[in-house]
């Protein structure tokens, strides 16, 4: 049995990005949006929707930054970064990103899209905060828009976990889309995941849309953890930046 210490927490962060826009695509906001992430004072931030280029933006947009989203989001607080490119086009690519203040010593993105539609992604990070003598598996998820999809990305991401060292903790972070909460069941029975806002709330948090949080969209899940002040930071200093609410929790190992 792993020998945890009692003490250690982290802060962790999940915003969809909506590729650096506010909703309906009315404003540029990365430069926004990277301040307001810095006043959360994250150990972890798992984004969704990142890019990673544009070619037509880069040109048309005067402040669009001249790295990828991530590398500017991390800027100086986060020094390791890791993105899965998931959807590409003719003028660049997005996708699911996770900015750390410890060492990720490896990462991988794995494809869970199904068929030939909408590219999804599940970015995996193995965190090794210098304090711990055993890592932390992160992931960063997005999933698909339909139903049947979603049920069979559940199902790859129940079978994945259940690939991890047995005992170290696992929080797994994004938009799962599922406005009809029924991945909480399926995660908890086939890889014992918790969903933080249900264990404390009674059901997931309120994020989407953003302005009138009505569907409950984004999920933070742990096993081998537990969480504490769990919050929807749908204040309105976030409202504009993403048609998304951030969820923020600190996770205790």
């Amino acid at each position: 049995m792993i020998q945890k210490n009692r003490h250690f927490s982290l802060n962790v962060l999940t915003i969809n990005t909506h590729k650096g826009f506010s909703a309906f695509n009315r404003r540029f906001m990365l430069p926004e949006l990277r301040d307001a992430i810095r006043t959360v004072s994250a150990d972890i931030v798992c984004l969704q929707e990142v890019m990673g280029s544009h070619d037509t933006y880069s040109q048309q947009i005067n402040n669009w930054p001249s790295v990828p989203h991530y590398e500017f989001l991390a800027d100086s607080l986060w020094h390791d970064y890791a993105y899965g490119r998931n959807a590409v086009y003719p003028e660049g690519h997005h996708g699911n990103a996770v900015l750390s203040r410890f060492p990720i010593e490896h990462y991988e993105n794995r494809d869970v899209s199904i068929g030939e539609s909408e590219k999804r992604g599940l970015l995996y990070c193995r965190i090794a905060p210098p304090d711990l003598a055993f890592p932390v598996h992160v992931g960063c998820v997005h999933l698909g828009l339909r139903e049947a999809h979603r049920k069979a990305q559940l199902q790859m991401l129940a079978n994945w976990t259940n690939t991890l060292p047995e005992g170290e903790p696992v929080v797994i972070a994004g938009d799962f889309n599922d406005w009809r909460q029924r991945a909480n069941h399926p995660l908890k029975v086939n890889a014992g995941l918790e969903e933080i806002f249900t264990r404390a709330h009674g059901r997931p948090a309120r994020t989407f849309p953003v302005r009138y949080p009505l569907l409950r969209l984004d999920r933070i899940y742990v096993k081998n953890a537990h969480a504490s002040v769990p919050r929807a930071l749908t204040l309105l200093n976030w409202r504009h930046l993403s048609d998304h609410a951030p969820l923020s929790a600190e996770i205790h190992l």
